[in-house]
C-alpha cells in the first residue's frame, strides 16, 4: 500500500495543519537524543504542516523532512524558504529521497496512519538511512487501547482500521493500532532504548473516549 492519498486531500483542504511542536517530540528529543551541532542530521518523516520544524531549526541542526503531499510540501518550502531545497516529496513506506546518513530520524503520528505492511517497509527504510549508533523516535504510534479502534472496518491486518465515520480518528483513512507486542516485532530490527504506553481519559466533564499510544526511541545497534 502507497501513501494515503486522503492526506493530500485534507491538507489541500487546508486542515489538520498543526503548526505548534508537538511536546513528547520536544521533551523526547532535548532527554534522549539531544542534537550536538549544525553537523547533526535529522530527518521527520510526515512532516505534516511542520509543527516540529521551527524546534530542530531552533537546535541549529541540518534538518530535512520528507511528506507523500506535494501540496504540503509546497507550502512548508515557501513557508522555510531558506531551505526549501530540503522538504521533499515522497512515499516514505518506498523511498526516503534524501541523501546521506542521518543522526536522528524522528516520527510524530505519520506512520500509525498506515498498514502493518507500509510501516514495516518504511523501518526498514529508517534503519538504512541511520548512522550505526543513530537514534529513530516514534510519538503517537496509537495503541490498540484507544477508543476508536472499536470502529471502522478492517483493512490487510487486524491492527489496520479504515472508515472511521465517528470518533477522534474519524475521515483520516487507514489507522494502525499496536499492543505491546506488536510493537516490539515491528521494531525487532532496532534496540529499543524506551518505550512507553500513554492512556489520556477525561474525567470531567465525563465522556467515553480514551487515547491511547505509544512513544518510542530506538537504536541503530552498530
Amino acid at each position: 500500500m502507497s501513501f494515503p492519498t486522503i492526506w493530500e486531500d485534507i491538507y489541500r483542504n487546508n486542515t489538520h495543519l498543526s503548526i505548534w511542536p508537538w511536546s513528547d517530540m520536544v521533551s523526547y528529543v532535548m532527554r534522549y537524543a539531544r542534537p550536538t551541532g549544525p553537523a547533526f542530521r535529522v530527518l521527520e518523516i510526515g512532516v505534516g504542516a511542520g509543527a516540529n520544524v521551527p524546534f530542530f531549526r531552533s537546535l541549529n541542526t541540518d534538518y530535512y523532512a520528507v511528506d507523500g503531499s506535494a501540496t504540503i510540501i509546497a507550502k512548508l518550502q515557501e513557508r522555510f524558504s531558506d531551505i526549501a531545497g530540503n522538504f521533499r516529496v515522497a512515499d516514505f513506506s518506498k523511498d526516503l529521497v534524501v541523501e546521506g546518513m542521518f543522526d536522528l530520524i524522528v516520527d510524530r503520528g505519520a506512520m500509525t496512519s498506515n498498514t502493518e505492511t507500509s510501516i514495516r517497509a518504511c523501518l526498514k527504510l529508517v534503519h538504512q538511512k541511520l548512522k550505526p549508533g543513530g537514534k529513530f523516535i516514534s510519538i503517537d504510534m496509537y495503541s490498540s487501547q484507544h477508543s476508536d479502534y472499536a470502529l471502522g472496518t478492517m483493512l490487510e491486518d487486524i491492527y489496520t482500521k479504515t472508515d472511521l465515520e465517528e470518533g477522534q480518528l474519524r475521515g483520516v483513512g487507514p489507522i494502525h493500532f499496536s499492543d505491546e507486542a506488536h510493537m516490539k516485532s515491528l521494531f525487532q530490527d532496532f534496540e529499543i532504548e524506551i518505550m512507553e504506553h500513554k492512556i489520556v481519559q477525561r474525567l470531567i466533564p465525563e465522556n467515553s473516549h480514551r487515547f491511547a499510544s505509544f512513544n518510542t526511541i530506538c537504536r541503530k545497534r552498530g
